[in-house]
């Protein structure tokens, strides 16, 4: 199967307003796509573009499936929704999957949009240790999903990062689902059901392609 990158265009000129829903997706699931729709709605965003990550710096590339699966299930979840699209920008890059440095190439290919980075309230609290992220605040703004009983630490951030901080970074609560990918990897590997969990046609792709039989 061979899937084509979009990017967010205006034929009109009119800035756009585009979220990222960056991670591992290994594998995409029903959370991140619920979590991408709340956000989209509240915000009012034109569409949300997921980015698997070719190799995350927080993670140990010898434990992740390899790239081009987790793009292929990526956009298998997300082609029913005319607002979600994939990009495969992180995986062209060589070397470690900055953040900035995919702001700065979405930037330069999509001029006039504006860019919201969709992170949980787990990775908020580490944002101050990101490459660069005084230099990243300037470039786009970031929505904080969480649940109604975990939202973002407001003092924290001022202190951390001070106002520029505070001003560029959007709460948003979300539906509050207890799923993981390291979850439905350890589902898998024992011979649990991981329907409803998983679009229909990630489960499929899954069992045809013979993921996560093994390791982690």
């Amino acid at each position: 199967m061979e899937a084509q990158e979009q990017l967010p265009r205006s034929s009109s000129g009119a800035l756009r307003r585009v979220g990222i829903l960056g991670g591992t997706f290994d594998p995409i699931h029903i959370g991140h796509l619920m979590m991408a729709e709340a956000v989209r709605g509240e915000y009012r965003l034109d569409e949300i573009l997921f980015i698997p990550a070719a190799s995350p710096p927080h993670k140990d590339a010898q434990r992740i499936t390899p790239a081009h699966h987790r793009y292929l299930m990526t956009v298998l979840a997300t082609c029913s929704n005319p607002h979600f699209l994939v990009s495969d920008v992180e995986m062209k890059r060589p070397g470690p999957s900055y953040t900035i440095d995919t702001i700065y190439e979405l930037r330069r290919r999509s001029p006039g949009t504006e860019f919201y980075f969709i992170i949980g309230t787990d990775v908020i609290a580490e944002i101050a240790t990101w490459d660069r992220v005084e230099e990243l605040l300037t470039l786009c703004h970031f929505i904080a999903a969480s649940r109604p009983d975990a939202e973002p630490d407001r003092a924290r951030l001022r202190r951390e990062l001070g106002a520029l901080g505070e001003a560029r970074i959007h709460p948003v609560t979300t539906p509050e689902l207890e799923i993981s990918s390291t979850d439905i990897r350890r589902r898998v590997r024992s011979g649990e059901s991981i329907r409803y969990i998983v679009p229909d046609m990630v489960e499929q792709y899954i069992y045809k392609e013979g993921l996560y039989q093994g390791g982690v």
